[in-house]
C-alpha cells in the first residue's frame, strides 16, 4: 500500500465515524493533502498526526500552524 492510501485510510475513518465538524475538517484536510499530490509531494507521518489531532479537537488550527512552521523550519 502506498503512502496516499496510508493516509487517506487514517482520515477516511472520521468521515465514516466522525462528528459533523470532524467530517468537515477531514474533508479540508484532505484536499489540502490532494493539492500536494498534484505537485508529487507526500505527507509525513507529523502532518497525518497533526491533522488527526486536529480533527479530533486535540489542537486548534493556531497550534497545526505552529507546528508546520517550526517543522519545516528544521
Amino acid at each position: 500500500m502506498d503512502k496516499k492510501e496510508d493516509w487517506n485510510l487514517e482520515l477516511s475513518e472520521y468521515i465514516k465515524q466522525g462528528e459533523p465538524n470532524q467530517v468537515e475538517k477531514t474533508k479540508t484536510w484532505e484536499t489540502a493533502i490532494g493539492l500536494q499530490d498534484v505537485d508529487g509531494l507526500k505527507p509525513s507521518k507529523y502532518l497525518i498526526k497533526t491533522a488527526k489531532e486536529h480533527i479530533e479537537g486535540t489542537i486548534d488550527i493556531e497550534e497545526v500552524k505552529t507546528r508546520i512552521d517550526e517543522y519545516y523550519r528544521l
